[in-house]
C-alpha cells in the first residue's frame, strides 16, 4: 500500500515541535524574569539563571540537545543557542547572532552620527 507523500516528514515535524516548544520556553523564561524584576526590583542572580538552564536542559534531554547561554559583548545581552549533543553543532540561535551583530553595528553608527559635533 502506498501512502500519500506530504511536504513534511515525521522528523521535520518533531523538529518543528521542538523548535516551537523551545521558543515558548524562552518566551516564558523572559516573562518570568520580567515579573521577578518587577516584584523584587533586583536583577536575576547567576545561580537562579543556572537553575533555570539546568531545568531547560533536562526538558530537552529527550531530543539530544541542550541550551547554551552566550553573552554578546557589544550589546551586553545574552542569547541562547540550541546545541546537538552528539555533533556539538549549533541547531538554532535565539535571537540570531548575525541579527545582534547588525543591531550593534547600527547602534554604533547612529551613535557616531548623533554624538559627533558639526
Amino acid at each position: 500500500m502506498i501512502e500519500k507523500v506530504t511536504g513534511t516528514t515525521p522528523a521535520i515535524q518533531s523538529f518543528n515541535k521542538l523548535e516551537n516548544n523551545t521558543n515558548e520556553a524562552v518566551k516564558q523564561l523572559q516573562v518570568q524574569e520580567r515579573q521577578q524584576e518587577e516584584v523584587n526590583k533586583e536583577p536575576v542572580t547567576k545561580e537562579k539563571m543556572e537553575d533555570v538552564v539546568r531545568g531547560m536542559n533536562e526538558f530537552l534531554s529527550a531530543s539530544n540537545t541542550h541550551l547554551k547561554f552566550e553573552f554578546h559583548d557589544k550589546l551586553k545581552e545574552y542569547y541562547v543557542t540550541i546545541v546537538d549533543e552528539r555533533s556539538k553543532e549549533v541547531i538554532k540561535e535565539i535571537p540570531s547572532k548575525k541579527v545582534l551583530d547588525m543591531f550593534a553595528a547600527m547602534t554604533e553608527f547612529v551613535g557616531l552620527m548623533v554624538d559627533k559635533k558639526i
